[in-house]
């Protein structure tokens, strides 16, 4: 009796074969990842993009500007703040509850973390407030500089 033997695939084929498949897998993996991570995307508006086109009251995103002098009102509750983020060329109402940042004030930059609300306020989650590059701690603004170095270099 005869036994019939199946063509053996040759190395050099089997090598390319699993290379395609590697590329095929990475590439699925890839694409499984960006298509979780596209609800997750937190996007970075301007006030004048905000009031041109605004996101669907449903999605979380930045909202990031100044914090316009004189806009800054506190609610009779002690802890909702309400103010106007601005970028030169248009305004957005902002409304926050919760714990302020302490580089948060009037004339500074502002991310706020959110949602649109029907009615055109920014409605917060979360504030992050930016300083420039001359920011200095409370702490130590009354010191010499010698004296700063000398608190830097006990803190290492």
């Amino acid at each position: 009796m005869a036994t019939v033997h199946s063509p053996r695939i040759k190395a050099k084929h089997q090598r390319l074969v699993l290379l395609v498949i590697a590329l095929a897998v990475v590439l699925l993996a890839g694409l499984l990842a960006a298509w979780a991570l596209r609800s997750q995307a937190s996007y970075f508006y301007v006030p004048s993009e905000i009031v041109a086109k605004p996101p669907e009251a449903d999605r979380f995103v930045r909202l990031g500007g100044m914090v316009e002098k004189g806009s800054l009102k506190t609610a009779p509750d002690g802890v909702t703040i309400r103010f106007v983020v601005g970028d030169g060329k248009s305004r957005v109402p902002v409304s926050f509850s919760g714990i302020v940042p302490s580089l948060f004030v009037e004339g500074s930059g502002v991310v706020a973390e959110g949602r649109m609300q029907p009615g055109g306020t920014f409605k917060a989650d979360n504030l992050l407030a930016k300083h420039d590059e001359n920011y200095v701690p409370r702490e130590m603004q009354n010191m010499t500089q010698a004296q700063a170095r000398k608190v830097v270099a006990e803190t290492q």
